[in-house]
């Protein structure tokens, strides 16, 4: 890190073996972002229970050239998992490594790209029969049912909608496992 490690404590009193673990823990993210400049550590407890052990808070705020800033916050909730200090430390320190890491991808371009479903039109309606054919944009017919088109919107189809379309195998050929309107919705 460029700047000291910034631990500041609210509410309750410093504690030498929380500062390790925190600084532990601050060590392992810069295997993740080597250019980390800045971190910031705040640990509180936000609150005193009566009958139960005190539940814990802690932010941090991580700063990387180039890069938005990374800030976590692990809040005490129903949880009891926050009643052990320790246990909030790891927790956050864990999503701050995943963010780290996430940042790390998309800056060596390793970020997973979703694939465009495929795309047709309504080339025939079967109402009659429950089914459909669909015309893909690579020339191929696609045969579709009423109960794979989205929210029960077989009835609202028509004749050259746009749709997108999941496609199986069927019996009989290519088929859609799941067809959706693209589009704005057709006038009735």
């Amino acid at each position: 890190m460029q700047a000291p490690l910034q631990i500041h404590f609210e509410h309750l009193d410093p504690s030498e073996t929380v500062e390790a673990r925190i600084r532990e823990e601050a060590e392992k993210l810069e295997q993740f972002e080597p250019r980390l400049t800045t971190a910031r550590v705040v640990v509180a407890r936000p609150q005193r229970r009566r009958h139960h052990g005190d539940a814990f808070q802690i932010r941090l705020h991580l700063t990387v050239p180039g890069a938005a800033d990374i800030v976590v916050s692990r809040e005490p909730g129903d949880n009891d998992a926050h009643t052990d200090m320790y246990v909030v430390i790891r927790d956050a320190f864990s999503a701050a490594r995943r963010q780290l890491q996430d940042l790390a991808r998309k800056r060596q371009g390793h970020v997973k790209t979703h694939e465009e479903p495929p795309h047709g039109v309504v080339r025939a309606l079967n109402p009659e029969a429950d089914h459909g054919f669909i015309a893909a944009a690579d020339g191929r017919e696609i045969y579709f049912h009423r109960n794979s088109v989205a929210n029960d919107g077989f009835d609202a189809l028509s004749l050259g909608d746009p749709v997108r379309f999941s496609e199986a195998v069927g019996d009989k050929g290519p088929q859609a496992s799941f067809v959706q309107p693209d589009g704005k919705p057709h006038p009735a």
